[in-house]
């Protein structure tokens, strides 16, 4: 069968060919705006598929409850709330672990484990060894993760300190769990799987070794479709507040599911915010190259018409152009963007403790993905094709008309005597098409934009690690005691190995009430002088405590609409539960988390109780570490340990390889989008002005003074793109973190100087690269044919 190309087809082929270097940077820029929208939303859609069929596999809960201790019996009646479809009580505690081969203490998460058979709640994922022994009372599974870091496993053993008494525990299994997929030490914002883990273990080991036969200390619940979770939540504090009820809570607030909901949200405003920079970089090179073209084929197109084509044809040859340069671009796109999803998605499996992850293409996305590329291309290129429509065949082959000079501005002798006269071209040039030189100039601040979205994270973290770790949490070691101890502990823990000082704190839940406002927050108590934990107002200077009343964090103060000297309802949920209205004294500054700061004596008096501590913060002596970290592990009041120098180096090191890998793939879509506007506009510029520079030429400029004219309105307007870059640059950052803040961490808006400059050196070496390539062109231009007229 023989395959008849028409001639508008073979015009096609050809025009295609011409225009190859300009087409394959049009769709390398189409390509990247495709590829990051089917990256960013592919991985939204499998992370979020993948938790959705974890959760109701293996029965995640929706509501969560811990409680000092309450007997088993309330099962009954917590079952009998409207609208719970499920209730599982259980023992909670942390632990410190002595793990073989670590010098410092890790920390635990006890959970009593059940059978996952009986249809119970957040049901583990077994993946090595086996389930617990019934009645075994010293077995555990430990996190799939924590076992990777520590190469543990069955058969292996670690020890550790259950309610004073230090205990050896045999591991018989791995697990995962849905309420762990990003398992968190208490007060981090990153996984150190490494000093971190989840044990679980029998409910009668744990009951045994904490005092709670016939009780429980958490509950979680599953609820009906449709129930009103703040009234199942109402409900269950009103049954477990006489048993020491600090608080339900729902499942958007759990600390795992919060985060990774987070991280789906992130994606999804990335996929919103980034690739329409690209797609309308694209449009904008589409719209010049095809307005272009059509301004050097105005007889072409006369004489089509003149032959009997119509003008729906000689439009749709043209349009074919367009969609033929977006097919290329949504081609490479769609499969590149497949390629970067699966990586992607497999890294967030790093963080992400899935047993499954969901990642197969989808074509309702790559369907979207090409509608919006092809609708992109079509509108830029519109006016164009209507504009050919509109041409008669007359006109069309009649020289257009000359462009319109008159004085400028510019020729004002004062403003532009000093300029040499190819400088004076360039600025003439720019002038009389403003239009032009607007796009251009807002098409190269773009990359510039893009790279100080990615770049400015590494000081936005450099200023937050400034601020947590060596302005106000500056303490080596923060305890946590299994129960309030009294402050005399403070003696106790200073004769310890290597301590140089101790602050107690002492911290309790309570729900804070302005107004229709409430929020349930830890308020914590520090000693008046306390050095090693401080608060800093909004300039980020020190804040004595006051003798009486909160100090609230800006965040908490703008949930609540409370300023200093308004009057907030604290409502404590732990021990004598008082409530008492207080007054708001002055508001802090805080990275990490929210809450209510206030005088340890004013808040041991508050509790109707002594000097009573929950922890301590210590500074050690570095030399003297192992010696500490020993007798901490023995310890037999501690609970929990974290260590500022290991919560520093998983910070840094976490965040270092998210970064990087991010920062590699924007410089290179950045670079992408620097090339192509470059060197669609100058091959346009060289296009448009071939007979005048050949004409300078012959006149006697040489080809350095050539150049520099064709070239040198591309350096103006880089120069000016810069700048603009970065005040759009920093626009996009402030909207990238309004969005990512959230009452866990709050990271800083600070883009210094390093970002900008590397964000001007990458826009400006490829704008180089680009400009190199297209005035090696000139050196061959054949001066005896571009000086032909072409009536």
């Amino acid at each position: 069968m023989t395959v008849t190309i028409s001639p508008l087809d073979r015009k096609l082929l050809r025009d295609l060919w011409h225009l190859r270097g300009q087409a394959i940077a049009i769709a390398l820029v189409l390509a990247a705006g495709v590829a990051l929208f089917v990256t960013l939303l592919g991985t939204m859609r499998s992370l979020g598929d993948t938790r959705d069929a974890y959760y109701e596999r293996y029965r995640f809960a929706d509501i969560f409850a811990p409680v000092k201790r309450a007997p088993n019996q309330l099962r009954v009646e917590l079952a009998r709330i409207h609208g719970v479809a499920a209730v599982q009580t259980r023992i909670f505690s942390g632990v410190t672990l002595d793990v073989p081969g670590l010098a410092e203490p890790a920390t635990g998460q006890l959970v009593s484990q059940v059978d996952p058979t009986t249809g119970s709640l957040n049901n583990i994922v077994l993946r090595s060894g086996r389930l617990l022994a019934p009645g075994a009372d010293d077995e555990v599974i430990i996190s799939n993760a924590f076992a990777d870091k520590n190469d543990l496993g069955p058969g292996d053993s670690i020890k550790a300190v259950l309610n004073g008494r230090r205990q050896q525990l045999r591991i018989v299994g791995t697990a995962l769990s849905p309420e762990f997929v990003y398992a968190l030490s208490p007060g981090t914002i990153v996984p150190d799987d490494r000093r971190f883990g989840i044990l679980w273990m029998n409910r009668d080991a744990l009951a045994a070794a904490f005092d709670l036969e016939g009780a429980f200390n958490a509950v979680a619940l599953k609820l009906q479709r449709g129930a009103s979770e703040p009234a199942v939540i109402a409900a269950v504090d009103r049954i477990l507040a006489p048993f020491g009820g600090t608080g339900a809570f729902a499942r958007q607030d759990q600390t795992s599911h919060f985060f990774l909901t987070g991280e789906l949200d992130q994606l999804a405003g990335f996929s919103r915010l980034i690739p329409p920079i690209f797609l309308a970089v694209a449009a904008f090179l589409l719209n010049i190259v095809v307005t272009r073209l059509i301004a050097t084929e105005r007889e072409q197109i006369g004489l089509l018409k003149a032959f009997g084509y119509s003008d729906i044809a000689v439009a749709t040859h043209y349009a074919k152009l367009v969609l033929a340069i977006t097919a290329a671009g949504i081609i490479v796109g769609l499969a590149a963007g497949t390629w970067l999803g699966l990586s992607m998605t497999s890294y967030y499996t790093r963080f992400f403790q899935f047993p499954f992850v969901y990642f197969r293409p989808q074509p309702d996305l790559f369907a979207f993905a090409t509608a919006i590329a092809v609708a992109a291309a079509l509108l830029a290129t519109a006016t164009t094709l209507r504009r050919i429509m509109r041409l008669t065949p007359a006109v069309a082959m009649s020289p257009p008309a000359p462009p319109s000079y008159r004085h400028s501005w510019l020729d004002h002798r004062s403003l532009i005597a000093w300029l040499g006269q190819p400088s004076r071209m360039i600025l003439r040039h720019i002038t009389r098409w403003p239009l032009r030189a607007a796009l251009t100039t807002i098409g190269l601040s773009m990359p510039v934009a893009v790279l100080i979205t990615s770049f400015f994270f590494f000081g936005a973290i450099e200023a937050f690690i400034d601020f947590h770790f060596d302005q106000t949490a500056r303490q080596d070691v923060t305890m946590t005691f299994f129960e309030p101890s009294q402050a005399d502990v403070r003696r106790t823990l200073a004769h310890l190995p290597g301590v140089l000082a101790v602050e107690g704190y002492r911290a309790v839940p309570a729900k804070l009430t302005s107004g229709t406002r409430q929020k349930r927050v830890a308020i914590t108590g520090y000693p008046q002088g306390a050095d090693l934990s401080r608060l800093l107002d909004g300039a980020l200077q020190p804040i004595t405590l006051p003798a009486e009343g909160l100090l609230l964090t800006t965040r908490l103060a703008d949930f609540l609409a409370a300023r200093p000297g308004d009057t907030v309802t604290v409502s404590v949920m732990e021990g004598r539960r008082p409530t008492r209205e207080m007054p708001v004294v002055g508001l802090i500054e805080s990275y990490l988390g929210i809450g209510a700061y206030m005088d340890l004596a004013a808040l041991n008096r508050l509790m109707l109780e002594g000097p009573v501590l929950s922890g301590a913060y210590l500074m050690t002596d570095a030399a003297e570490e192992e010696r500490l970290y020993r007798a901490l592990k023995d310890s037999p009041a501690v609970a929990g340990v974290a260590l500022r120098r290991t919560a520093l180096e998983s910070l840094r090191d976490t965040l270092a390889e998210n970064l990087l890998i991010s920062v590699t793939f924007t410089t290179a879509f950045a670079t992408i989008i620097a090339f192509g506007v470059v060197y669609n506009s100058a091959r346009i510029a060289l296009s448009e002005q071939g007979r005048e520079l050949a004409s300078l030429r012959v006149l006697g400029f040489t080809r350095g003074e050539v150049t520099y004219i064709l070239l040198g309105e591309l350096a103006i307007l880089i120069l000016v793109a810069l700048p603009i870059g970065s005040l759009i640059g920093y626009g996009l950052a402030a909207a990238i973190l309004h969005g990512l803040n959230n009452d866990l961490y709050r990271i800083p808006l600070v883009v210094t100087p390093a970002t900008y400059g590397y964000a001007w050196t990458v826009v400006v070496v490829a704008s180089l690269l680009s400009s190199l390539i297209v005035a090696r062109r000139i050196g061959q231009l054949d001066l005896i044919a571009v000086l032909k007229t072409r009536e």
